[in-house]
């Protein structure tokens, strides 16, 4: 009897050393994502024609929102609503950017995206660039989208885009640190982006 109480308070002793082991690696590689900059290294094209990278992402906090020029909904109010609670909330525009990436590169090109843009907001700088660019640098900032035939009888014909409707948070070294959800009351989302700003 002994011998099997030995035993079991053993397993129980190696089991709970296995979790706080993994426990603490788990920490530590949470730590190190939180640490470094979110998503991936990528070059698409700014509005104006101009290379951009993952670099313009860092030196201020930044506000990222992915859509396209044909969402009927969803993105112009947000980015009449994030171009509203930047200019409340850093008014003269030196604490904090913000960039809308189109996920419909084969409609928005520089150009139309950066018109589209610029009908909204002057703070909001547009992305562009071939779709596998765009595909790729989407998917390593953990963004969901897919093009979505209008006739089903028709998938090659006229589309939309169904896709991640967030505002992400990004601090000054490119660091994730939050989202706006589509919707979000006025008064937090600004909250959140003053607190960016401190970052």
């Amino acid at each position: 009897m002994k011998t099997v109480r030995l035993t079991l308070w053993i397993a129980v002793a190696l089991v709970a050393a296995l979790l706080g082991w993994l426990t603490l690696e788990m920490t530590r590689s949470n730590q190190a994502t939180a640490e470094g900059p979110f998503g991936v290294p990528f070059q698409l094209v700014a509005q104006d024609g101009s290379p951009i990278t993952e670099k313009a992402f860092t030196g201020k906090p930044s506000a990222l929102f992915f859509g396209f020029t044909h969402c009927p909904e969803v993105c112009p109010t947000t980015l009449f609503e994030l171009d509203g609670w930047l200019n409340k909330v850093d008014p003269d525009g030196s604490k904090l950017q913000a960039y809308f990436v189109t996920v419909d590169p084969e409609r928005d090109t520089p150009e139309i995206v950066g018109q589209y843009v610029g009908n909204v907001s002057k703070r909001i700088t547009a992305i562009s660039g071939a779709p596998q660019d765009v595909l790729a640098m989407a998917k390593g900032f953990r963004v969901y989208y897919r093009k979505v035939p209008l006739d089903e009888k028709k998938p090659d014909g006229d589309y939309t885009m169904d896709h991640t409707a967030s505002v992400f948070l990004l601090d000054s070294q490119g660091r994730f640190r939050g989202t706006i959800a589509y919707g979000e009351n006025a008064e937090v989302a600004e909250q959140k982006l003053a607190n960016l700003s401190e970052k």
